[in-house]
This record gives C-alpha cells, structure tokens and sequence, in this order.
C-alpha cells in the first residue's frame, strides 16, 4: 500500500463521534477491515525502511484504551499508532506513525529517557554540542523536521551552569523530532514515499543519539 484509505479516516471519525462499546462491537468488522488495511501499510514502511536500518519488528497498537488510572474514561482510541523498533542494543531510539482525522504525524527519538541517559545526554551536550547542531541545521533535517523538540527544565537541570552556551540542548528534558501530514498528504498516493524519507532524514539523529547513549564520555562503548 502506498498511502492509507479514506475509509480508514472516516471510520476513525465515526469512532470518535461514537466512542462507545455498543457501537464498535456493531461495527466491529469495519474495524477489522480498516485495521487490516493499515497494517499492511505499516508493513509496507517496515520493508522501506530496512533498506536503511537496521528494524527488529513492527508493532501496531491496541485500539483499545488503558481506563484503569485515566480520568478519561472512553474505551477506544480514535487513532491507529505503530512503532517501528530498531535492532541490536546499540541502535537506540526508534520510529513513530500515528494516523488520525486531521492530528497525523510521525516522530522519533527520546520521550521519556531514564536517569542516567539523561544525564549522560546532557553532559555530552555540556562537552560538545557541535555535532548534534550540525545534524539538526542540515537542510534535509530542516525539510522534514525543522528542529529539535521536547519539554524542558525552566532554568538549568541541578549540576549545570545557567550561562552555558549550549544551555538551549542541556535544558531539555525530551529530545524528539516530529512532522504532521495533512488529511490530503496522508491519502496522497506519494505518502509511503514521505513517510519514509522522513525517517530516513531522522536516521543521522538517531545514529548519533545512539552513539551518545552508548559510550562513555570517553567514547569509550558501553555495550558488545
């Protein structure tokens, strides 16, 4: 497959407005078909993207919702969303589609990094950020991404100096790279070429992120 189907998009739609158990279980086999339908797109990347990386698995996730500590209390997702895992404990970081009526998106990179990739990050950043800069002024990281994103401290993180010059990257807490797709871009039948040149764009990212996370700050691997 080469782009997602509008039916796909208009079942989810459906989905929202009827966010109930009485209505997915009548429409049950429409789910099914649709969830085929993306599946065998994801698929599809998957294979795109093992010509450049090296993918362990595919994984899409559950339609259904986790209500047990949320607020919110609907029980389906009004989306579909799949993670692409690379292989081996060297290569670290991975990819993301998500696919919904007009909030489409893909992204990469460290949402949540423990303790100590975090510090380690940081203090990589505190040495020489000079290559992580140039990754992400690169014209074709600029084309598919525009910069780096991901919440940050208000100030400096404890042990680092407010004044560093690379205080921008220290402060950061998540290190993420994203790209939204309109309705129109996710039905085009170029957006398996689009999505995949957006991962392929974020390789070099994830490459050094990996790096980093790796070794010691003597460049010194971590890992077999």
């Amino acid at each position: 497959m080469e782009s997602i189907s509008k039916s796909t998009l208009d079942f989810l739609k459906e989905l929202k407005q009827n966010n109930n158990r009485e209505w997915f279980n009548a429409n049950k086999s429409a789910f099914e078909a649709e969830q085929k339908k993306v599946k065998t797109f994801y698929n599809s990347v998957m294979e795109h993207l093992k010509a450049t990386d090296l993918i362990e698995s595919v994984k899409i996730f559950r339609i259904y919702r986790d209500v047990r500590f949320s607020k919110d209390k609907l029980p389906f997702k009004s989306h579909f969303g799949g993670q692409f895992t690379r292989a081996t404990n060297k290569l670290r970081g991975g990819y993301y589609l998500h696919i919904c009526p007009g909030e489409s998106f893909l992204a990469g990179g460290f949402w949540e990094p423990n303790k100590e990739d975090l510090v380690r990050i940081r203090k990589e950043f505190e040495t020489d950020a000079s290559e992580i800069r140039a990754i992400v002024n690169t014209a074709d990281f600029k084309k598919h991404f525009e910069k780096l994103k991901g919440e940050a401290v208000k100030s400096a993180p404890r042990g680092f100096d407010k004044n560093h010059p690379n205080i921008d990257l220290i402060r950061l807490k998540q290190f993420i790279v994203t790209r939204e797709f309109t309705d129109e871009e996710v039905l085009a039948p170029n957006f398996l070429r689009e999505v995949t040149s957006s991962f392929v764009a974020m390789r070099p990212y994830l490459d050094y992120m990996s790096d980093v996370l790796t070794t010691d700050l003597n460049g010194v691997s971590l890992v077999d």
